[in-house]
């Protein structure tokens, strides 16, 4: 390549790099950093993705400037839908999308600029940001499962072992030991405890660790397999070990402080695990040696007229392509706020109405937000609550019940849809906890365009494509309904009663 296009190519991709900064700066201070201190999404170790993955570059900086070569007019036209999915990412303000363009951009751009195998030699660390991705919501079911789980080995092993314990649920008990308040000491596996945490750290640790030992794809693979298994046996182990301490010792220390610290030492045993199946793999035939392709080796020779005209397109489209869309997704007006309609509690036959005040935290959580609440009550005594939620500008101004009744002290089990008062519904049974009683809970949204939906992902890319595409924020209303009953036929009915509230 002569000098001049190396100038050019420099030129515009540190132009690419400035565009990229401003399209992604909220997602790389503001939106990440909150998502890694959410403490429903249990994401600490992900603040230390982004410093592997720098220091990976770093590491790897002579392997990749040494695999630079031609520029690829392909790169450019891979570029398209990952800057498509920034700018609605960026303006939907859906911090998955952001990442997920910005990993994209960062192997099919390097691919436009330096060649495949440029690209191809910086892919891994842009793809180990994935473990920097918020799954929390979408990974409800999973952990209820792997609770289910690990309490039924757990127990299953201490019977075994004679401690006679007993299992209902999630939840493990030990005859003969008291807790503090002189009650019989149970143990609850919640979604803390479940494990998933640990098996999401161990699988990050896992990809560095066999990027750096494992000569081969298939061999790296194999020890990320194995991290799951290694990090549920690990919490089994953690959760045996705390029945046997109060048992043992005292239900206090079992649960105070052996509680917190065990969670170290175990996961300092599943590393070790992980460092013993690293090296048994090391000890298998090394593979053989294989030819690189010659489309892999960087060429840099050809010098020809039609080359150099070649390399200028593909760096023109490259430029022509990323740096207008970086930009517009940058700079693009904010969205207009809608106003939102009215909005009554209706009135219910047999039930008296009474206004309650959102709590503090309410307020808090969902800053922005117009929140109203009312409890329904009949003169038999029976009683439910509606809560009304109009969102704000910022999109956390609705919440997820999937990961804010679990917070709470709730444990859902079945979920579904049910249609009632001409309305749809996303159903949660609610069951006993303690001293709590079993209850039902549902939640439907709508918006000031007529949408309804009971689907939080439907409401996300409408929502989304109002920002992004037509330029405004279209209000949505989330009501929520929490009936003190287990039995569904009565949360039925209080649907159906209430099947007005959009009219």
């Amino acid at each position: 390549m002569s000098r001049t296009l190396r100038y050019a190519r420099n030129s515009i991709a540190a132009a690419i790099l400035a565009a990229a900064a401003f399209a992604f700066r909220e997602m790389v201070l503001v939106h990440l950093p909150g998502v890694f201190s959410a403490p429903e999404e249990d994401m600490d170790f992900a603040w230390f993705v982004p410093v592997f993955s720098a220091w990976i570059l770093w590491r790897e900086r002579a392997a990749i400037r040494a695999a630079a070569g031609r520029p690829s007019a392909w790169g450019a036209v891979a570029s398209i839908p990952f800057l498509a999915l920034a700018f609605i990412g960026v303006r939907g303000v859906q911090v998955r999308f952001e990442l997920a363009a910005f990993i994209g951009l960062a192997i099919t751009l390097t691919w436009a600029l330096f060649g495949r195998a440029c690209a191809k030699r910086i892919a891994f660390p842009a793809l180990c940001l994935l473990f920097c991705m918020p799954v929390a919501s979408y990974l409800s079911i999973f952990t209820v499962h792997l609770r289910l789980f690990v309490s039924a080995v757990s127990s299953g092993l201490l019977n075994a072992a004679g401690a006679e314990v007993f299992r209902q649920g999630n939840m493990i008990a030990i005859p003969g030991v008291l807790d503090s308040q002189g009650g019989a000491f149970v143990i609850d596996i919640a979604n803390p405890c479940s494990g998933l945490r640990s098996i999401f750290a161990l699988m990050a640790i896992s990809i560095g660790y066999g990027y750096f030992t494992q000569p081969t794809w298939p061999r790296r693979a194999a020890l990320f397999a194995l991290s799951v298994p290694i990090a549920v046996v690990a919490n089994i182990v953690r959760i045996v070990s705390i029945c046997v301490v109060a048992k043992c010792c005292s239900s206090a220390f079992a649960i105070g402080f052996y509680h917190d610290f065990s969670g170290f030492i175990v996961f300092a045993v599943a590393i070790f695990a992980l460092l013993v199946a690293g090296g048994l793999l090391e000890k298998l035939p090394p593979p053989a040696a294989k030819a690189q392709p010659a489309d892999e080796v960087a060429t840099t020779e050809d010098l020809s007229p039609s080359a150099v005209r070649r390399d200028a397109a593909a760096l023109a489209a490259a430029a022509a392509i990323a740096v207008p869309a970086l930009l517009a997704t940058a700079f693009a007006p904010a969205p207009a706020l809608t106003e939102p309609k009215p909005f009554a509690f209706p009135e219910v036959s047999g039930f008296t109405r009474t206004a309650r005040e959102p709590s503090v935290a309410e307020t808090n959580l969902l800053a922005g937000a117009e929140i109203s609440k009312c409890e329904y009550r009949s003169a038999k005594g029976f009683w439910f609550d509606v809560t009304r939620v109009t969102s704000g500008p910022n999109k956390n101004s609705l919440h997820r019940p999937e990961l804010c009744l679990p917070s709470q002290g709730f444990d859902m089990g079945e979920r579904g849809v049910i249609s009632a008062g001409g309305v749809e519904w996303r159903t949660i049974r609610l069951d006993a906890k303690g001293d709590r009683p079993g209850a039902n809970y549902a939640y439907t949204f709508f918006n000031q365009s007529g949408c309804r939906t009971s689907s939080h992902e439907t409401r996300i890319m409408r929502d989304v494509w109002d920002r992004s595409v037509r330029g405004v924020i279209d209000r949505w209303t989330m009501v929520t309904v929490f009936v003190p009953s287990a039995d569904p036929r009565a949360l039925e009915l209080v649907l159906q009663s209430l099947g007005r509230i959009f009219e």
